[in-house]
């Protein structure tokens, strides 16, 4: 752990702007994959026909109090050494002084906190309401240099974080990141209070993250995961066939209008991780509906989706 870094890096409190707010993270190079995949893409991306909606928890109500939302940059030193990434940590109202927190991480973080999931809103309505524990949002963005994406071209980080099938970001965030944390909250131990999220290539990355070190990731939330053939992650459902089961609760989601590209097929892979890890006896959740590859429906039921993970750590209401 690199103690230095820790005791100096400051966080920035910032004005939290949903609807202004989205990652550039780009799926395809136009180089690199024929153009019928790129009009795949855009035709799935652009799911504005959904029938998706945000529900009254994805919205501030009146007499919850917002949290506090804080930048703060971080270069890596163990996983990615020098790549720096934007990361966001999300205190709800009366984090600070919990005697324990839970902990959502999010991937491609400015996607969660934009206008198709309002997923810091999302914390402080069922916080407020005791749906599920007091949890924090880390908002992690992939790192902004790098070898870019293999295969598909690219100038970040990302695929070489999220795509890759080794515990090198579980690594990353357990040995980096954690320990920052902890000093400005007291981060639960129990890997059943954290939960690991994320949209596409995030998906997989927050399975694999998950599958490597359960120990420390004990809940996962896919979003239209990319479980194909971009660095392995094809690899995840056979992984997951031939492993004795872990302790891990899995949510996931695919639509009809997912993509299929050259890598892979979307909705099958998803079909196929569902069918594992049903093989396989875990506690798993696959919901599979009508849309593209974009948040809208991960937003629509996204409280649904927490209090289904953190289930069994609340009193019934």
């Amino acid at each position: 752990m690199n103690h230095s870094q820790t005791a100096t890096t400051e966080l920035e409190l910032v004005e939290l702007d949903h609807w202004g707010m989205s990652s550039e993270a780009n799926l395809l190079d136009e180089s690199q994959v024929p153009s019928k995949d790129l009009a795949a893409v855009e035709l799935s991306e652009n799911d504005s026909v959904s029938e998706y909606r945000l529900t009254s928890e994805s919205v501030p109500q009146e007499g919850v109090p917002a949290g506090k939302y804080y930048h703060f940059r971080w270069t890596s030193h163990t996983a990615y050494p020098d790549v720096t990434s934007s990361v966001y940590l999300y205190l709800p109202h009366g984090a600070e002084d919990a005697e324990s927190v839970n902990l959502m991480i999010c991937l491609d973080g400015l996607e969660y906190t934009g206008e198709k999931c309002r997923a810091t809103t999302v914390l402080d309505n069922l916080v407020h309401t005791g749906e599920i524990p007091m949890t924090v949002g880390l908002f992690h963005n992939p790192g902004e240099t790098g070898p870019g994406y293999p295969l598909m071209g690219g100038s970040t980080n990302r695929a070489v974080e999220y795509d890759t099938v080794s515990e090198d970001f579980a690594r990353y965030l357990v040995e980096e990141l954690f320990p920052f944390i902890r000093t400005k909250v007291r981060l639960t131990d129990d890997p059943k209070g954290r939960v690991i999220c994320g949209f596409s290539s995030g998906g997989a990355g927050a399975f694999t993250a998950a599958f490597h070190r359960p120990d420390e990731f004990g809940n996962v939330i896919s979003h239209c995961g990319s479980f194909i053939n971009i660095l392995g992650a094809n690899n995840l459902p056979s992984m997951v066939r031939r492993t004795p089961r872990k302790p891990i609760r899995v949510w996931h989601q695919s639509g009809k209008r997912d993509l299929d590209i050259v890598y892979g097929n979307i909705p099958i892979a998803n079909h196929d991780l569902d069918a594992a890890l049903k093989y396989r006896r875990y506690d798993s959740m696959f919901v599979f509906g009508t849309g593209g590859h974009s948040l809208r429906h991960a937003g629509a039921v996204f409280p649904e989706t927490l209090r289904w993970i953190f289930r069994d750590q609340v009193e019934d209401k």
